[in-house]
């Protein structure tokens, strides 16, 4: 069984950054692209941004230019790396992994950007 775990979300002021971490474990699964994903109180779950495993990207519109992508395919974690927090970027930040016929999520992490 192939599990996601997040980590690094928090409390941080608005123009503040955070790294938000997820690691993949089980039965030697092999991801073709891992993602985040976030749901805010109200509001459908989106794509803030995706990496495949040949590294190619795609960012929310939202977020670019603010938050990077970037994994370690070795250790089947993905980061996001989040600059520049706005307060309309709280929310639960999800980790997906996409295999070829399946696909993952993590648990969430909230990330809460408020002063």
């Amino acid at each position: 069984q192939v599990q996601l775990v997040e980590s690094g979300g928090g409390l941080v002021q608005p123009g503040g950054s955070l790294r938000l971490s997820c690691v993949a474990s089980g039965s030697g699964f092999s991801f073709v692209a891992m993602g985040w994903y976030r749901q805010a109180p109200g509001k459908q779950r989106e794509l803030v941004a995706t990496i495949t495993r040949i590294g190619s990207w795609n960012y929310a519109d939202s977020v670019k230019g603010r938050f990077a992508i970037s994994s370690d395919n070795a250790k089947n974690t993905v980061y996001l790396q989040m600059n520049s927090l706005k307060p309309e970027d709280t929310a639960v930040y999800y980790c997906k992994g996409d295999g070829m016929y399946t696909s993952y999520w993590g648990q969430g992490t909230q990330v809460t950007v408020s002063s």
